[in-house]
């Protein structure tokens, strides 16, 4: 073996041992992350992203833990005329013909103030229920009508720790002219705030076990 061919390797062998560190950090780095988000969930925080979506509207995604099984979760979120409770906005939630079909059509009305603009907006949803009981739960609203240009939503529930991650997902477009700054900010003050709703009345419904 030559001197090079020894150099060689030897600089081989410190690229990897390099490449291995680094990957050892980020993996490290990766379970801290992993822990800490975990621990605000347990903690009851809503944990918050938002992205850009189209010039007059805006996208969230919010997570929740929830310290019921995910059944019971989902039992009450679908039964839709009663997140008037969860969403003070919301004015009106109807189910439309056959509660029992999927998918199902809903009507809703919510009622905001954007500054000194007070509205009024309706919308008929179809709503699709998918249902992995082994793994997770997913509900589906798709935009059929009504003052938005667009809307879609997804409420996720899956197994977590010894209760329920629920993550709710929105992106919508209203037909109003309020800015899309204003409507993202909106969501980031007002979503949070109705997630925190949602989990207190899902869990005032359960007695609680006495010991």
């Amino acid at each position: 073996m030559t001197h090079g061919t020894v150099a060689l390797l030897t600089s081989n062998d410190r690229t990897m041992g390099a490449n291995q560190t680094h990957q050892a950090h980020q993996a490290h780095q990766a379970h801290q992350a992993h822990q800490a988000h975990q621990a605000c969930l347990l903690e009851g925080e809503v944990l918050l992203t938002t992205r850009s979506h189209s010039a007059w509207g805006g996208a969230v995604t919010a997570q929740m833990y929830v310290p019921l099984p995910r059944p019971c979760v989902w039992q009450q979120v679908t039964d839709y005329p009663r997140w008037v409770q969860f969403f003070p906005d919301l004015v009106q939630s109807e189910i439309l013909g056959d509660c029992a079909r999927n998918p199902k059509r809903l009507y809703q009305v919510a009622s905001k103030a954007f500054w000194l603009l007070s509205v009024q907006v309706e919308i008929y949803l179809k709503v699709v229920e998918t249902v992995h009981q082994s793994s997770w739960q997913q509900i589906q609203f798709c935009l059929e009508k009504g003052n938005f240009s667009d809307f879609t939503a997804h409420l996720n529930l899956q197994d977590y720790c010894a209760g329920t991650l629920l993550t709710y997902s929105v992106a919508a477009t209203p037909n109003i002219p309020v800015p899309s700054s204003i409507i993202q900010q909106a969501m980031r003050l007002d979503l949070p705030a109705n997630m925190r709703t949602m989990r207190q009345v899902i869990c005032k419904q359960l007695p609680v076990a006495r010991s």
